[in-house]
């Protein structure tokens, strides 16, 4: 028998629809919406595959990676992120995840990165450089990125006001 896929993800209804398109398809999933409950199923399975959202509740999920893989040394982690960043791929794929894909996502590409030959897309080098609004978009996640997620921590670092780093990290990504 295989384990089942484990689907983290804080948002309830993507987590429900997520674990039960998989089981249509044949790849028994479980769902949990918390890092707690996501450890305590990880250890009760043993789960090989993963599927993390990046945000769980205002926590980086990436903070979860490193114990997952001690849990099962060999699971494969799809990181699943409705934001994008450059910087939060890099540090996925340090922290030992397998893929990193942004939302919204076809069924295909999350079962393709659990592929023993699926690895991570290489950025592909851009035609034209990149724009000063996704320059300070990448640098904003890779600050905040450093301070484990800590809005206020961010926003001294950055020498800018707590309330319009949350209005700029509320806007999705702007296009290189």
């Amino acid at each position: 028998m295989t384990t089942p896929i484990l689907i983290i993800d804080d948002d309830p209804t993507f987590n429900a629809i997520l674990v039960r398109t998989l089981s249509r398809r044949g790849h028994p999933a479980i769902g949990a919406e918390n890092g707690e409950d996501a450890l305590r199923l990880a250890s009760q399975h043993q789960a090989g595959r993963v599927v993390l959202d990046l945000n769980l509740n205002g926590v980086s999920g990436l903070s979860l990676i490193p114990q997952l893989l001690a849990i099962n040394p060999h699971a494969r982690i799809v990181v699943l992120t409705g934001y994008g960043s450059i910087a939060t791929a890099v540090e996925a794929v340090k922290r030992g995840a397998t893929q990193y894909l942004a939302k919204p996502v076809e069924i295909e590409a999350i079962l393709g990165a659990f592929e023993d030959d699926a690895l991570p897309d290489s950025p592909a080098t851009p035609d034209e450089p990149l724009s000063m609004d996704r320059l300070e978009w990448e640098h904003i996640q890779r600050v905040l990125n450093e301070h484990a997620g800590n809005i206020s921590a961010t926003a001294r670092a950055l020498k800018m006001h707590r309330r319009t780093l949350q209005r700029k990290l509320g806007k999705h990504p702007v296009r290189a």
